[in-house]
């Protein structure tokens, strides 16, 4: 769905069921790999207008917003299919180093502070999104998230 939608489906079948082409199989293809390597704990929906894993509520309550935390979420947007990192995005350090991981594998990198953005299937380096996202159990997300919300 992209952002000029009306309405945005309210389970991730239903999303990717109404995703636009050329987006649909890309979509299908980095969730796919998401979904394989994601650490047990994070839960899957429909958040934000888009699948996003999150840390329920049940887990963390004590969130800026009331709503549960998200770990990384991947929607169609009207020029590309868009992966949000926010594991990522919270360690610094960290966002430099997947971006010359990212361009080592793919050749470039098209990437603002916590999106990373896909336009076509080669742009896909599928095994370092499996490897950054099992790399951040939920543990390690609470403790980087409440050291940032402590600054």
């Amino acid at each position: 769905m992209t952002p000029t939608s009306r309405t945005v489906p309210d389970d991730v079948a239903a999303y990717l069921d109404a995703a636009p082409e050329p987006w649909a199989e890309l979509l299908r293809d980095v969730l796919g790999t998401l979904a394989a390597a994601m650490p047990d704990g994070y839960e899957l929906g429909m958040h934000w207008g888009m699948p996003t894993w999150v840390v329920p509520l049940a887990r963390f309550p004590r969130t800026y917003n009331g709503k549960p935390l998200a770990y990384v979420s991947v929607g169609a947007q009207k020029n590309h299919v868009s992966v949000y990192l926010m594991g990522v995005y919270s360690v610094p350090e960290e966002v430099e180093a997947f971006r010359e991981a990212w361009r080592a594998g793919t050749g470039r990198v098209d990437m603002g502070k916590s999106c990373l953005r896909l336009r076509k299937p080669a742009d896909v380096d599928h095994e370092l999104l499996a490897r950054t996202v099992a790399g951040m159990s939920v543990e390690r997300f609470l403790e980087t998230y409440e050291r940032v919300q402590a600054r």
